[in-house]
């Protein structure tokens, strides 16, 4: 059983702290994986914006699309870039503000109990060869924390966000994924 206290952080990744992030409900029990997909802006891959969204240092001045999305207060629990980087900005123990208004097999606010982890893509192009490699070993590693995380308990954004939502997208090849964890 892992303790309350401590926070949570993979061995595989580079923990950079956002502040996007709150205790979880006393009696909320991990067990669902959220699978996302962000590029910043959008259809552009690496850089530094992605990071400065999550940390609230986002200069909104620097495209048009930053300052339709200057107000939001996000983050994710895990990162991959598009080289397999992995980069974690919230303990999965604590809630990480990754699904916003969100349902999943009748349970409201999936941020409550569920880990958000953002693969660097978008809705037309192909994930990388690294970012499936390292998708397998963070979900692997999420797995032993959180056993109640099968591979059922596996979803998309747009599964617990329909019509708000379509990531991590067509390209994103779940039955790759899923075969390996």
């Amino acid at each position: 059983m892992l303790a309350e206290q401590d926070d949570i952080l993979l061995s595989s990744a580079e923990f950079r702290q956002s502040e996007n992030m709150d205790d979880r409900p006393p009696d909320a029990e991990i067990d669902l994986l959220v699978i996302h997909s962000i590029s910043l802006p959008p259809g552009e891959f690496g850089g530094h914006w992605v990071d400065d969204l999550f940390m609230n240092r986002l200069d909104t001045t620097a495209h048009p699309y930053f300052d339709e999305i200057k107000a939001l207060k996000v983050s994710c629990h895990i990162l991959i870039r598009r080289d397999g980087e992995v980069i974690q900005y919230v303990p999965l123990n604590r809630r990480a503000w990754h699904a916003g208004e969100s349902i999943y097999c009748g349970r409201q606010c999936c941020n409550d109990f569920s880990i958000g982890v953002e693969v660097e893509g978008s809705d037309d192009q192909p994930f990388t060869d690294p970012q499936y490699n390292a998708l397998n070993s963070v979900t692997k590693e999420i797995i032993r924390l959180y056993p109640s995380i099968t591979s059922d308990r596996i979803t998309s954004h747009e599964a617990i966000a329909p019509g708000r939502k379509t990531d991590p997208g067509p390209m994103f090849d779940w039955q790759r994924y899923l075969n390996f964890i």
